[in-house]
């Protein structure tokens, strides 16, 4: 059993959380995500730990308490690991979805290495028109990079909307790991009856896509939340990672180019105690929909802004796409996990997980829980480089292995459930967090009106 773990330490003090609470969480068991040179396993369960431990936090302060009623946790770390890979552990009617496209990976230019990812369709045929046609194969695109230096190829697939990351040698420059601030105002008062859980009938607008923003979402939804993603009609989720990390949530599509879904938004708006987008920046500011401009007109809520690059962009960056692959490659975090396979030296490398998307969500969902208990009225912003930065700079190494002195050996198994959804029979990853479930499996991607509960 770990206590007083010095990750969980730093993202709570992050968060602004009475330090004296830390002490609550324990973790027990194996992890398979001790393996390599940066401490993952330890930003993992740090990242639930903290989310476990602002919804019990939350939990004490709807039930009329305070700080000293805040309930002792144990999260077991096999819950953590298989959650980490929940994309790896999904099965839709016994199918094993397609985690990376064929076109999405480290490709080896003139005078380096690059990451693409073409794992949607528009980003694969901006890839195409930056790179040529023949670049449509792993075999064409291999030779297209080939001829090309890493960042020019990073620069004219960007130039034509794609997403390709020249592999960096350095760390990136430091960023935050959450930037809050309050808004003056005070959200709805929540209340303060026996309550199933910590975050039930709180109304959380989900505008974000792909890993991180979905899982703070889904965990979200977890604790109680109704939770309603919206999306554009033009911008399709996929099915299979939809099927992941849609559990928890109800999913609608709005046009916000038209005047009538956007009245229709604006409704939302108004009933809503939590937004929660995950778009880069000055995306959603063109439809007035940035934390600011949401708080200006309606303080009283939560609002969390994510993205990959960070708020305080460097060079390029500031204002690009971004994967949790792609911030690996571009942020240095890569070529350190690199292992010069196949007699090639500076092969890149990757993290056990995509542990800077699961664990900004966690991450994300701590923070909304934490702003929830203390009133609401409050913006904040993540991005996986602070999580990044986090990673290679900050968080506390613990001993090296998937298992400490005195554990268990990790399996997945026993953190593997099966659900009915409108995917079919899906077989996923169970939440690491120690509260509740999820009950269904996730209907459709669209499929659902856009109203509140």
């Amino acid at each position: 059993m770990t206590t007083h773990d010095g990750g969980t330490s730093q993202a709570w003090a992050a968060l602004g959380g009475a330090g004296e609470l830390v002490g609550r969480v324990a973790y027990r068991g194996g992890s398979d995500l001790g393996e390599g040179p940066l401490p993952v396993r330890e930003l993992a369960r740090a990242t639930v730990g903290v989310c476990s431990l602002a919804a019990a936090e939350l939990a004490a302060v709807r039930g009329g308490g305070g700080v000293d009623d805040v309930a002792p946790l144990v999260v077991d770390e096999g819950a953590v690991a298989t959650a980490f890979v929940s994309e790896r552990h999904l099965r839709v009617e016994g199918r094993e979805p397609v985690t990376f496209a064929p076109l999405s990976g480290f490709w080896e230019a003139a005078d380096g290495w690059v990451r693409t990812h073409a794992n949607y369709p528009h980003h694969r045929e901006a890839l195409v028109r930056a790179l040529g046609a023949g670049a449509g194969t792993p075999e064409g695109l291999r030779e297209a990079v080939a001829r090309r230096g890493a960042v020019e190829v990073q620069e004219l697939v960007y130039g034509e909307g794609g997403l390709a990351v020249a592999v960096a040698e350095g760390y990136g420059e430091r960023q935050p790991l959450v930037e809050v601030w309050e808004s003056g105002g005070q959200g709805r008062v929540l209340g303060a009856a026996a309550l199933p859980l910590p975050a039930a009938g709180v109304r959380v607008l989900d505008l974000t896509r792909v890993i991180a923003g979905p899982v703070a979402t889904r965990t979200l939804g977890l604790l109680g939340a109704d939770v309603l993603r919206i999306d554009s009609p033009g911008l399709p989720e996929s099915d299979d990672a939809h099927a992941d990390t849609g559990f928890g949530k109800r999913s609608a599509v709005l046009d916000l180019a038209d005047a009538g879904d956007r009245a229709v938004l604006e409704g939302l708006l108004d009933g809503a105690d939590v937004v929660v987008s995950g778009y880069r920046p000055g995306a959603l500011e063109r439809y007035g929909l940035g934390a600011r401009e949401l708080l200006a007109g309606r303080p009283g809520l939560v609002v969390a802004e994510l993205c990959a690059w960070g708020w305080r962009g460097w060079g390029p960056w500031a204002g690009r796409r971004g994967f949790d692959s792609l911030v690996q490659a571009g942020y240095g975090i890569a070529a350190v996990c690199g292992g010069g396979g196949g007699g090639r030296p500076g092969v890149p490398g990757v993290l056990p997980a995509q542990a800077l998307d699961h664990g900004t969500g966690y991450l994300v969902a701590a923070g909304v829980l934490r702003a929830l208990a203390e009133g609401g009225g409050r913006g904040l912003r993540f991005s996986l480089a602070g999580t990044a930065s986090w990673l290679v700079r900050d968080v506390p190494a613990g001993p090296a292995g998937p298992a400490g002195p005195g554990e268990a050996g990790y399996a997945a198994e026993p953190w593997l459930r099966e659900v009915s959804s409108g995917y079919g029979v899906l077989r996923y990853a169970g939440a690491p967090v120690p509260f509740g479930g999820w009950g269904r499996g996730p209907s459709r991607w669209g499929s659902d009106r856009p109203v509140w509960r």
